[in-house]
């Protein structure tokens, strides 16, 4: 079993981190290990680093997507139908290339050790903050390239909000999300290519409280893409200097989260 990385806050405010982690176990053996790291959400736990001063909780678990995916729903059905995705167990990358098949013991076996311990902390901490706060904000960390063309045509925008068609959060939460991101140069969508994953659309009850959002952010927008997306090359180093206009964006947005949780209702 894996422990998923909490630091509490007292805020109603939970950033999740789903997909930032790099560790495979030892009994798990990839051809090529980079390809099984190759999509990670790179740097944004070190992106949204300042979350902890405002107050938010933090949840990270260290294992890497490829291993399980903590954001696909557990039953194995598709977010997506229709639509190139990966699977709760990736069988491929993001590009195609091939990961693994693992069997469906080990596909439960792993969804024990590793999935159910990161969705039992989001529910703790959910719990936990409910019972101090009439509203609390879920607010799911994402990144991926700008360009990946079996996910999705073109240049991405640089903010994909998701609220699966609204049904997440109050429109109050995501007016004010947008309103953020229309206050930097950066483009933006709500509910384009990326609605929001499992943890979104699984947790997000406004009727009960829970508001819940996703922010995929197109890595463009924090650190250098490079020209060929290849072991040489990605990731790109993370810089402190290239990262801060958008961690400036970003600790905007984190805030108008605060903002609206604290609102009367």
């Amino acid at each position: 079993m894996s422990r998923p990385q909490v630091h509490r806050g007292e805020a109603p405010l939970i950033v999740a981190f789903p997909h930032t982690g790099t560790d495979i176990p030892a009994e798990i053996a990839f051809a090529s290990p980079w390809l099984a790291r190759k999509d990670a959400d790179w740097w944004i736990d070190r992106l949204y680093d300042f979350a902890a001063g405002l107050g938010a909780t933090t949840i990270r678990t260290g294992i890497s997507r490829s291993v399980i995916d903590v954001n696909r729903d557990p039953s194995g059905a598709s977010l997506y139908p229709g639509q190139a995705t990966t699977e709760l167990c990736p069988t491929t990358t993001f590009d195609g290339e091939p990961l693994q098949n693992p069997n469906a013991d080990e596909i439960a076996r792993r969804r024990t050790a590793y999935f159910d311990p990161y969705h039992a902390a989001i529910e703790a901490e959910i719990a936990r903050l409910r019972a101090i706060h009439p509203r609390v904000v879920l607010y799911d960390a994402h990144s991926i390239r700008s360009h990946v063309p079996r996910l999705f045509e073109g240049e991405l925008p640089q903010f994909n909000i998701g609220t699966n068609g609204g049904t997440t959060c109050a429109p109050a939460l995501r007016q004010a999300v947008e309103a953020a991101c229309a206050a930097t140069p950066w483009s933006q969508v709500t509910d384009g290519r990326f609605r929001g994953g499992w943890t979104t659309r699984h947790y997000g009850r406004p009727g009960g409280g829970v508001h819940a959002i996703q922010m995929e952010l197109a890595c463009r927008g924090y650190i250098d893409e490079p020209a060929s997306f290849d072991e040489a090359w990605w990731p790109t180093p993370y810089d402190e200097a290239r990262a801060a206009p958008m961690r400036a964006a970003l600790t905007n947005i984190l805030q108008a989260c605060l903002n609206f949780a604290g609102a009367p209702e």
